[in-house]
């Protein structure tokens, strides 16, 4: 098992100075208080800085050491304009790389807007933002375990300065405190670590601490954040996020109990996610929260003049270790964020996410301008990487710019009002409607067109003359085969009788079916003549002629087989033969039936086919 409780102390201290201005320097006090009530750790700064040399100061270094400056989110430098609580001056924040420092530190320098003079001196704060700093220790818990950190830090301020004076406060959120590095002038008190005052330390001094505390708020991480905001400048901004969350906290270990989360509030997982707070501006309309199963209820809105406020409550608690993805979406008055400067529009929206507590390792801003805007330009407070996309929606010919804006490691000082600038031609708001409007005119008048348009094959041309007299010849075809279903119908009655004969030895009856469809068939006869007389005459029915000849034929020889058949029959009951002697007589006929009637069956498939 790693050791996590130790207790270093090493100082170390450059001797050579790279410049003059350095060693100028000297910071008489530092007030560093650190807070860890949160998952995000903030550390403010309050140095007081002095000119100990000849020559003028323009320039603070910083020093962080490089395990720190990884989870670095943000890093602000402001200083307060008179005596007293006056209004805070940002001052510029780069990072350098000096030589002849430690190379396991990352430097940035503080650009001062007036030179720091000799023997004067200014006060300045610098916030730092952690992520990713607090490690949950142990790493599994329970459902009804505390979840447990470890933060570790200095107990003195990292400077490449001598420093006079200097105090550090840690915040705790409350709960017990498991261990915490002691030092002779630290100690304890509520839920805040005191250590200090040091006094008259060199450059680069460094006292490591380490404290083991309690922290239940969960740690909920944005793995990535997608936020497109679209513009229409027919009144509205559509804004949609797409959330893909995990709990980064301590592993939950064990089963998920429903009974213990809900009646049992000491076993309830105390760490968990139970809900999220999303502040959305005050006229935010048309809300919804949905995931991929669909639109979730558990969710409640407040808005007033000022705020609207959205709650959100996943489908099941969040414990550590686990994910959930789900989309926000909501609509924006224009005249809110949209205005117009000097013939040129720009947008003014916040960047970052609208829930606090929130760390997000990936964000991607979508900017989706009208379609034909052109001159796009975009103003961040801080560094993004930036590049252009097209989108198509609906009725669109060339597409939507897309501004996209990528950022890691956000937290919510991020939260802050950013820019795009661009130009747009009042004309090509009318692109869309004019598209609109001229489709349905010429559908209308493709429809009155169409309507009145004789669209008919003139009745003098040797193509509809040649098309009537195929249709008289399919007419006269499907005549046909009416008549041969009627004598295959017939066949079938005469089988039938056959079956009744063997059943009930009443021949008469017998004999009387068979004169009835004897009749039928000279008339169906007649009736084929004259059908099959036009067909002979038509050159259109030249390529079904020979088929409908062969199927009247084949049924012709088929009647005469049946009849055949049924005298034999008939004749056998009268003469009182057994079953086996009539079999044999029927035997010949019954086989060259079978054949006759399949070869019919597959001629009508054919000329249906034709």
């Amino acid at each position: 098992m790693r050791k996590v409780f130790v207790r270093v102390f090493f100082l170390f201290y450059l001797g050579t100075w790279a410049t003059t201005a350095r060693s100028d320097i000297v910071i008489s006090r530092v007030d560093r208080r650190i807070d860890l009530t949160s998952h995000f750790v903030r550390v403010l700064s309050t140095l007081k800085v002095e000119n100990a040399g000849r020559n003028v100061v323009s320039e603070i270094l910083l020093a962080i050491p490089n395990m720190q400056a990884k989870n670095l989110a943000n890093l602000k430098a402001f200083y307060n304009e008179g005596k007293g609580k006056g209004s805070a001056i940002n001052l510029p924040v780069s990072e350098v790389y000096p030589e002849g420092m430690p190379h396991e530190l990352t430097f940035h320098t503080l650009s001062l807007t007036e030179g720091l003079e000799k023997g004067k001196s200014l006060s300045v704060n610098v916030l730092t933002i952690f992520t990713h700093s607090l490690q949950p220790f142990p790493e599994e818990i329970s459902q009804a375990d505390a979840q447990l950190v470890v933060y570790q830090d200095s107990a003195y301020y990292l400077s490449p300065y001598v420093v006079k004076s200097q105090s550090l406060n840690v915040l705790l959120p409350g709960g017990r405190v498991e261990s915490y590095t002691k030092h002779p002038s630290g100690k304890l008190v509520d839920s805040e670590i005191k250590y200090g005052p040091y006094e008259k330390l060199p450059p680069f001094s460094y006292s490591a601490i380490v404290i083991h505390f309690e922290n239940n708020n969960p740690f909920v991480v944005a793995q990535e954040l997608v936020r497109e905001i679209e513009i229409s400048h027919w009144g509205s901004i559509q804004v949609t996020e797409h959330y893909n969350l995990a709990h980064k906290g301590a592993t939950n270990k064990g089963g998920f109990s429903r009974l213990d989360y809900q009646s049992r509030s000491y076993m309830g997982g105390r760490s968990s996610l139970r809900q999220l707070i999303a502040r959305l501006p005050p006229r935010a309309h048309s809300i919804y929260y949905r995931d991929d199963i669909g639109n979730i209820s558990t969710s409640h809105l407040w808005g007033d003049s000022r705020k609207t406020q959205l709650e959100i409550e996943p489908r099941f608690p969040i414990f550590g270790g686990w994910r959930t993805s789900f989309t926000i979406g909501y609509g924006l008055p224009l005249q809110d964020f949209l205005f117009i400067s000097e013939g040129n529009r720009f947008l003014n929206i916040t960047f970052g996410c609208p829930m606090d507590e929130v760390v997000i390792d990936n964000l991607i801003v979508k900017v989706v301008l009208p379609e034909g805007s052109k001159e796009v330009s975009v103003l961040v407070p801080f560094h993004t990487k930036q590049w252009h996309e097209t989108k198509y929606s609906h009725l669109d010919l060339i597409g939507r710019p897309v501004i996209v804006l990528k950022k890691t490691n956000v937290v919510p000082e991020h939260n802050t009002y950013f820019q795009v600038h661009y130009k747009f031609n009042n004309l090509s708001l009318h692109r869309e409607p004019l598209l609109l409007i001229s489709g349905f005119f010429f559908l209308f008048v493709a429809c009155i067109a169409y309507m009145h348009a004789d669209l008919s094959i003139s009745k003098f041309s040797a193509s509809y003359i040649a098309k009537l007299q195929w249709d008289e010849v399919q007419a006269t075809v499907q005549r046909i085969q009416n008549v041969i279903k009627r004598c295959l119908s017939a066949h079938e009655k005469l089988e039938t009788s056959l079956q009744d004969l063997s059943r009930t030895g009443d021949f008469q009856s017998c004999k009387a079916t068979r004169k009835l469809a004897d009749g039928l068939f000279k008339e169906l006869s007649k009736e084929l003549k004259p059908l099959l007389c036009f067909l002979q005459s038509s050159p259109q029915a030249a390529q079904i002629l020979p088929k409908v000849e062969e199927l009247v034929a084949k049924e012709k020889e088929m009647q005469e087989k049946l009849l055949q058949k049924h005298v034999t029959v008939v004749d056998c009951f009268e003469k009182k033969y057994i079953g086996r002697e009539i079999e044999n007589r029927v035997a010949p006929y019954q086989q060259k039936l079978s054949i006759l009637k399949q070869e019919v069956d597959d001629l009508l498939d054919y000329i249906d086919d034709i």
